[in-house]
């Protein structure tokens, strides 16, 4: 029966003491997922959408710029023409008939147009607002990204503690075996040193199990697979967070930004537009045509013929029309105006509560630091005291237990304070490399 229970312990020790993978395991950054997440995420295809839709409004535009070529038919027949109604001796006024008939090629060219140049202006200007749209639609990702990532990087580092503690218990059983093989310790010690150790290696596979699923989660996001063992690096965050807080009420790197700066720019385009629209535009034209009559009104024959000329417009009065346009753009920007600093005072309200948890957050891992230390020295002598057979293994375990406790929440507050000042930067809109 002893034999059997040194074999069943020792099986146990050696199956549950973690190993070290002898490859290099990858590791990603955080700033590394979020560009990949952004990268992968379909909306990232309108930006070249939209470009391509913006070049062929602007191909329109400038086919304005090009003659307009017109052909034009039409048969008819009038109850009445125009005659003259003298008799001279010895001369014949002919009658015009009444069927005439014209077919003719017209052309149009624009020589002089104000309007081109800002047409093609608002066009850009729209193009440079819809992608400042896209990008701040794509920017909600980086929350996402930040709490998938941060999850798992918890997890990754509560379960390195709990193979310290594995490492720790597996070592502490095999002491107990021989000892109890040697008649100096109870079995008791043994099987609760055992069990404590099975808790921790259940404690792990849930881990194990939930970064997985963070994992899985990363490499949806990302579209790209991650592997279960790679390394997630902690974002070098500190210093980014310190120069963001200085400079917190003058910082415009959010795109919400962009987009408020290229609204403001396609009201400026489309003011000038409804500017040009009021100056004269002068254009070309020519017809070639053959009918009956032609150009001589009086002929009774096809004939063939040709005009050309310079067309001048201009609508010099407009009722006011366009001086309520330009009042209505100018309400449009001051609207802009007033949502920019709005959503400036936003960012300012969602920073404050992130930098309060911040400050938490160093100080306590201070004191983490303190606790953890304490709680080594008393594992410690625990330890010692237990190889001494002072102490039952059960009063170890607990010591041990409270030790790993100690570390875990040290794990949690280092996390919790990267992930704080992660979101501050998402919320500030600054990058992390």
């Amino acid at each position: 029966m002893r034999r059997a229970l040194f074999a069943a312990l020792g099986a146990a020790a050696v199956l549950l003491t973690p190993t070290r993978a002898a490859a290099q395991r990858d590791t990603i950054g955080y700033g590394e997922l979020l560009g990949r997440a952004v990268s992968a995420d379909p909306r990232q295809r309108q930006l070249r959408l939209q470009e391509a839709a913006t070049d062929l409004r602007l191909r329109t535009i400038a086919a304005d710029r090009l003659p307009s070529l017109t052909i034009d038919g039409q048969a008819q027949y009038q109850s009445a023409v125009t005659t003259v109604p003298i008799a001279v001796p010895g001369v014949s006024i002919p009658t015009p008939p009444h069927d005439t008939y014209d077919a003719h090629l017209g052309a149009d060219a624009p020589l002089l147009d104000p309007t081109l140049a800002s047409r093609r202006d608002v066009e850009r200007a729209r193009l440079t607002e819809s992608q400042a749209q896209v990008r701040t639609t794509l920017f909600a990702l980086r929350q996402e990204v930040t709490d998938a990532y941060f999850a798992a990087a918890g997890l990754q580092e509560r379960m390195a503690e709990t193979d310290a503690a594995i490492a720790e218990l597996s070592a502490r059983l095999r002491e107990m075996v021989t000892r109890f093989r040697e008649g100096a310790a109870l079995r008791g010690d043994t099987a609760a040193i055992a069990a404590t150790l099975n808790e921790r290696r259940q404690d792990r596979l849930v881990l194990a199990a939930d970064r997985g699923a963070a994992l899985a989660r990363l490499a949806l996001l990302t579209g790209q697979p991650i592997a279960g063992d790679a390394v997630l690096v902690a974002p070098p965050t500190a210093s980014l967070v310190a120069e963001a807080s200085r400079g917190l009420d003058s910082l415009r790197s959010r795109p919400e930004f962009e987009q408020f700066a290229a609204t403001r720019l396609r009201l400026e385009e489309q003011s000038r537009l409804a500017t040009a629209q009021d100056r004269p535009r002068v254009s070309a034209f020519a017809r070639l045509g053959y009918g009956r009559p032609g150009l001589n009104a009086l002929s009774s024959d096809f004939q063939g013929y040709w005009l050309a000329g310079v067309r001048f417009h201009w609508t010099p009065f407009s009722w006011g029309t366009t001086g309520r346009d330009q009042e209505l753009l100018a309400l449009e920007r001051e609207l802009v105006t007033t949502n920019e600093a709005a959503f400036a005072r936003s960012l300012a309200r969602q920073a404050q509560p992130t930098l309060a948890t911040i400050a938490r957050l160093d100080s306590t891992l201070l004191l983490d630091e303190s606790i953890i230390a304490l709680r080594e020295q008393v594992a410690r002598e625990a330890r010692a005291q237990l190889g001494e057979g002072v102490i039952t293994a059960a009063s170890y375990v607990n010591k041990s237990t409270d030790l790993l406790v100690a570390r875990l929440r040290r794990v949690q507050h280092r996390v919790a304070l990267d992930q704080a000042r992660a979101t501050l930067l998402n919320t500030l809109g600054v990058e992390v490399r």
